[in-house]
């Protein structure tokens, strides 16, 4: 059944850092959504049907398109209003969101989640990973973001899988000698940006009032 709608909907889970991203880019962009956070487990039957894919984020426009990639849904979000610039030198930002995507994650998929995949070395999965988080806190300590002197695109489509690895061992995280990616994390964590997008919403069902994001 089609669904009338005369905001856009956004389909999240809280902790998923793919819908993180979506409503950290949505929040700063002014941009106001019907927000549907849902459980993984019983994923609505609306959803299904504009996204049969089933995974978070997914966005239904007023025009009926959907628009179901995290980075995606960023990018249609800073369209409509960028106010921060976080669009400026898009073409690296993308190219560093691209190797998250397809290096880090796996990486930190494995690390997190071993028991999911079979034959998995944790421990090359981990200094795999560290690799790649020297990458990053070398491109801090230089520029203090990963891109320039000001956050971009880059810093918050990156950020909640950074704080994902942390999470999994945060003493083994601290320990590394990482000062600055550290310090960026745990400046993201902090800010009142992340916080916005970060409260315990009242899961979705169909029928219940609408929560305005």
């Amino acid at each position: 059944m089609r669904v009338m709608n005369i905001c856009p909907i956004l389909y999240s889970f809280r902790r998923c850092p793919y819908a993180m991203r979506a409503r950290l880019a949505i929040k700063v962009s002014q941009n106001t959504v019907e927000l549907r956070e849902i459980v993984l487990r019983d994923k609505p039957m609306h959803m299904l049907e504009i996204s049969p894919k089933g995974t978070v984020p997914v966005l239904l426009l007023p025009d009926d398109s959907v628009i179901d990639e995290s980075l995606d849904i960023m990018l249609w979000a800073l369209s409509q209003n960028d106010p921060e610039n976080w669009l400026e030198n898009s073409t690296e930002s993308l190219d560093l969101i691209a190797r998250n995507d397809q290096e880090f994650k796996p990486l930190l998929d494995r690390y997190k989640y071993p028991a999911r995949f079979e034959n998995v070395d944790e421990q090359l999965n981990y200094d795999s990973a560290r690799i790649i988080l020297q990458g990053l806190n070398e491109r801090i300590a230089s520029k203090g973001y990963l891109i320039d002197t000001a956050p971009r695109l880059a810093d918050f489509a990156i950020f909640p899988f950074i704080r994902q690895f942390a999470h999994v061992d945060r003493d083994r995280f601290n320990e590394l000698p990482f000062p600055a990616l550290q310090n960026w994390l745990e400046m993201h964590k902090q800010s009142s940006l992340f916080k916005s997008i970060m409260p315990k919403f009242k899961l979705w069902t169909p029928g219940s009032e609408p929560l305005f994001f």
